[in-house]
């Protein structure tokens, strides 16, 4: 054999060898190595949480009361309370709780630490704080509609009427009563902060896993807690590492360098798809793309220019063309699937019908805005075909990018004039959820700091609106509220709301098919204490 016949042999083994997949990399046996983009992580404090990436983490270092079933969203299973019930009227709700559960510090979680934990949300009026609310609570009752009866049992009394069930299923979702323990993050508290700047960076849970390190923008790392009161995580160490560009995602998992990677280009996802070694979850979420306007800019206080932009919209081309594997086309404010959600509308871009309108507004050479959006996909590339469209209309939007914290921050603030973003909450299976992030909006002034609600963020208000919401969630007859939700729906479109929902949120994820009993949360609360992996082989 000659020289060239003896390389050519060579390269020929060696691409087999590849191919058959022994170069591939091995991540530890024992540990969940993730790959994301951490741009939008800010904070790891419960209480002032926003985006599905930090409740993600939140829920594998603190537990709730109860847990929502991620498979039947609609069964509330125990956590921290191993039983529940609501009085007669509705109106208090009584949790019992273990006796055997234990801090990372050590210390005893007990019903105090509830109540506590529950104060810390509405006296620090932060982002989550929003929710309870929307309920009646607020920093001057809170004190009064919690309480410890003994140890070991919590009591929730309602300040107005509500559907309990929609509390139950809000402390199973939403993350944001992860139990702290009360002492170690009070030895924190600085200035009466509630430990808020010491809880952006560190944790005080009694969850499966233990925070090691956090470096934003890099790598976060959690342990197994050994003490944990449930089975402990299979799990020995869940390391999340950030990633800026997707491609980069897309290599790390091939080479196995990583377990799952999320935050994925829809053109990577689908270049894996064939691969044999992967598999490709996917979950809808109940948050939506939207595109909002401001009404507290003089433009889009009037009517006709926001309905103008409702018609600047290439909806169809935008889901076709940008959005499969990130979401589907939707147009209403509570998320698919659910009884009471209308279908479509069926808007559809019309640049003349555009024009005409704001011609009747007074623009008729149209004018010049800013349009803020993240610097990720699909929030950019959305953001530059909704460009495009205005532009056609008359409207020059200037897009201004930044991290979460500079677009979305811009928005609590109400300083911005359009964003591309998504939100909604849509978290519980109950119509309420959407509607209270996307529309409720019970007071409108500035020094109400409805950070979390998108319709006090916009400027958006109507009495009538927030009325018939509240009705809505206290009928007892099935028919009839599905019928109240409708009716909502139909005078939010009526109204030219400051937020046009434009897509409902797929969540892709690329997982390794070592990886088994991984199990995607529709609410984003996956919990990973029974992710455990194997050597080779299918996914179970």
């Amino acid at each position: 054999m000659n020289r060239t016949s003896s390389l050519g042999a060579c390269l020929l083994a060696l691409a087999m060898m590849m191919g058959s997949g022994a170069a591939i990399a091995k991540t530890p046996p024992d540990q969940l190595i993730i790959g994301m983009n951490m741009n939008n992580l800010l904070t790891l404090d419960p209480a002032a949480m926003t985006g599905n990436e930090v409740v993600g983490i939140v829920v594998n270092l603190y537990d709730s009361l109860v847990e929502l079933d991620p498979t039947q969203l609609t069964h509330v299973k125990p956590a921290l309370a191993h039983a529940w019930e609501v009085s007669p009227d509705g109106q208090t709700l009584t949790f019992h709780l273990r006796d055997d559960v234990r801090f990372h510090s050590g210390n005893p979680l007990t019903a105090q630490d509830v109540v506590w934990s529950m104060r810390r949300i509405l006296h620090l009026n932060l982002a989550q704080a929003s929710v309870w609310k929307s309920y009646g609570f607020s920093k001057k009752n809170i004190d009064q509609q919690v309480s410890a009866p003994d140890a070991h049992t919590f009591q929730i009394v309602l300040p107005k009427a509500n559907d309990p069930q929609l509390i139950l299923y809000s402390l199973a979702a939403l993350g944001n009563l992860g139990v702290l323990d009360s002492k170690t993050v009070s030895r924190h508290a600085v200035n009466d902060d509630w430990g808020n700047r010491w809880l952006t960076t560190n944790e005080a849970g009694s969850g499966p896993f233990i925070l090691e390190s956090w470096q934003a923008k890099d790598v976060l790392r959690m342990k197994r807690n050994p003490g944990y009161w449930r089975e402990e995580a299979k799990m020995s160490r869940v390391v999340l590492r950030h990633f800026q560009e997707s491609q980069t995602l897309r290599l790390m998992i091939e080479k196995g360098d990583l377990d799952i990677a999320s935050n994925m280009a829809v053109s990577d996802i689908n270049a894996l798809r064939n691969d044999p070694g992967l598999t490709v979850d996917a979950v809808q979420r109940g948050t939506v793309y939207y595109v909002a306007m401001s009404m507290k800019e003089p433009h889009f206080s009037n009517p006709k220019v926001r309905e103008a932009v409702r018609y600047l919209i290439d909806y169809q081309g935008i889901n076709n063309a940008l959005m499969p594997g990130y979401g589907v086309l939707h147009q209403r404010p509570i998320k698919s699937g659910m009884p009471s959600t209308l279908p479509d509308p069926g808007y559809r871009l019309d640049i003349a019908r555009a024009k005409k309108l704001l011609a009747e507004a007074g623009y008729p050479d149209g004018f010049d805005t800013t349009l803020r959006v993240l610097a990720d996909q699909p929030f950019l590339n959305i953001a530059i075909a909704v460009q495009s469209t205005l532009m056609q209309g008359g409207i020059n939007a200037k897009i201004i990018t930044g991290t979460g914290n500079q677009i979305y921050g811009a928005m609590r603030e109400r300083k911005f004039d359009m964003l591309v973003g998504r939100g909604g909450s849509g978290m519980e299976p109950h119509p309420h959820s959407s509607l209270r992030a996307l529309v409720y909006n019970p007071d409108n002034s500035d020094a109400a700091r409805l950070t979390n609600f998108q319709g006090w963020r916009t400027g958006f208000y109507d009495k009538q609106l927030n009325e018939m919401i509240d009705r809505a969630l206290l009928e007892r007859d099935p028919q009839k509220q599905v019928a109240g939700y409708q009716a909502i729906q139909t005078r939010y479109d009526k109204l030219i709301p400051a937020l046009i929902p434009l897509s409902q949120m797929v969540d892709s994820v690329v997982v390794r098919n070592e990886v088994k009993h991984y199990q995607p949360h529709p609410s984003a609360t996956t919990f990973l204490r029974e992710v455990d992996k194997t050597n080779a082989g299918e996914k179970p």
